[in-house]
This record gives C-alpha cells, structure tokens and sequence, in this order.
C-alpha cells in the first residue's frame, strides 16, 4: 500500500515534484561521480593521473517554444568541471527574453552529467541536465516554476590554450509538468569556453 502512495506522490502535487526533484539530482550526481575509474592493464603516466579541469562560457542562444511554436534568442552562461576521463558536470543558466510576443520570455536553470572526449582539437559531448524553467505567461497574467528535463550535446573547438570556441550545442528540454499540458523546447547555442585551471 506504501508503494501505491508513493507512486501517487510521484505523479502528483508539489510533494510528487519534491520527490521527483530529488531522484532526479541524485540520478544526475551519480553520473557526475562515475568520472573517476581505475586502469586495469598499464600505470597511469603521473602527468595524466586524475585531476579535473573548470571551464566557464558564454553563449548565444535560438530557441522554439512549443507554447504558441514562439521562436525566441536570448543568452547562456555555463560552469564545466571535467575529469581527464572525460565524465564531468555542468551547470547552466538560460534566459531567453528576445524577440517576445506578448511579453512571453522563459529561463531555465539546470545542472547535470556531461560526457566528452577528444578528437584532435575537436571535442565532442552529450549531456544530461535536471533543474527548473520559469516561465512568463501572455501580458503578463501568470508565471510558474516548472521542472525541466534537457538532454544535449554538442562539438568544442580547442582554439588556443586556454579558449575552446563552442561551435554548436544542441539542447532538447522537456517541460512534463507545464501548466497546459508537457511542452517541449528544442534550440540551438554557440558561444566561447574558458578554461580557468
């Protein structure tokens, strides 16, 4: 019977969306700590060992909005920590707030698992974010705190030491708890990433 209760708490209300936050970013958080993993055949050169990279970024971002097929840009920022064993964690903030109709702007903010390796000076990725979306209703008659989902990835380019150009990135975010029923977001990005150590 518990079980039964718990999966109405999962489906429904603002404890359903506490619980489902929490599984969430503890799903997220341990795909963020599998990153580190032992060799099973040679001895890690001591220069190659462990260690993790912070980058941050800056992006440029298209956007459609299911709610009214509304086309939109607006900005990014985003922290990397990466493993040299290419699992790692990114957190990003969104705010989409140019070409509104109706006062109709959306920002999210979402953190997750990132996985990336290299390929020359290229670096591609995919990655899994959870977090929340806010979103202003028409003339500003409401707005909400919904969860959001987003699975994406991308391609980076190793420009200089210090600089990877962020090429593209490609971002599709679910919305399952919306009030007018689940609405989807898919988008595009590119930017800069810098890397601070």
């Amino acid at each position: 019977m518990k079980l039964l209760h718990d999966l109405n708490l999962w489906r429904n209300g603002k404890s359903g969306l506490r619980v489902r936050l929490a599984a969430l970013f503890l799903l997220a958080t341990l795909i963020g700590c599998i990153g580190p993993r032992s060799s099973r055949a040679q001895v890690v050169a001591p220069g190659d060992q462990g260690g993790a990279r912070l980058s941050v970024g800056a992006l440029g971002s298209a956007y459609t909005l299911q709610y009214g097929q509304r086309k939109m840009a607006g900005i990014a920022g985003f922290v990397d920590l990466d493993t040299k064993r290419r699992f790692g964690i990114e957190a990003e903030s969104r705010w989409l707030e140019y070409h509104q109709t109706a006062n109709v702007h959306a920002e999210t903010y979402s953190i997750g698992g990132r996985y990336h390796f290299d390929v020359g000076r290229f670096q591609p990725y995919a990655k899994g974010l959870v977090g929340f979306g806010d979103f202003n209703f028409p003339y500003n008659y409401a707005n909400g705190r919904y969860l959001v989902v987003t699975a994406g990835g991308g391609l980076d380019y190793h420009w200089t030491h210090r600089i990877y150009v962020r090429a593209v990135d490609f971002e599709y975010q679910d919305w399952p708890q919306f009030t007018f029923g689940n609405m989807n977001s898919f988008g595009v990005n590119a930017g800069l990433r810098v890397r601070i150590f």
